[in-house]
């Protein structure tokens, strides 16, 4: 990978990292409060159910972040764009689409293969 491109990824990697930061911060003050006014049971579970998706939605944005870090780290490691599992270069069109992916194509849809039949 060129500087040209590590540069790009970095400034994109950063950018999305920061937006998250900035949602994810705005969601938890948003799980950890409710007006402590009596509802009705049935809004009371509506309020559950809304509140169990923010926790999921905050969760899997907290392991974005983690692994936008990770990717980060390659870059600086000089391993950024590389398959894990077989060592060859992931390609542009992968990276550009999943910036955080850590196997080339051809692994993970291998990976994904043996996770279905394991299930």
């Amino acid at each position: 990978m060129n500087k040209k491109q590590t540069q790009y990824f970095t400034k994109l990697l950063k950018k999305q990292f920061a937006e998250l930061q900035k949602h994810s911060g705005s969601l938890l003050p948003e799980l950890m409060t409710r007006n402590g006014k009596e509802i009705e049971p049935i809004d009371c579970a509506s309020l559950d159910i809304d509140q169990s998706m923010k926790t999921r939605i905050w969760s899997r944005e907290v392991r974005l972040m983690k692994k936008i870090q990770d990717a980060l780290e390659r870059i600086e490691n000089n391993s950024f764009g590389i398959c894990e599992s077989c060592g060859e270069n992931i390609s542009m069109k992968r990276l550009e689409v999943r910036p955080v992916a850590t196997k080339c194509i051809t692994c993970k849809t291998e990976e994904e293969k043996n996770e279905l039949l394991i299930s």
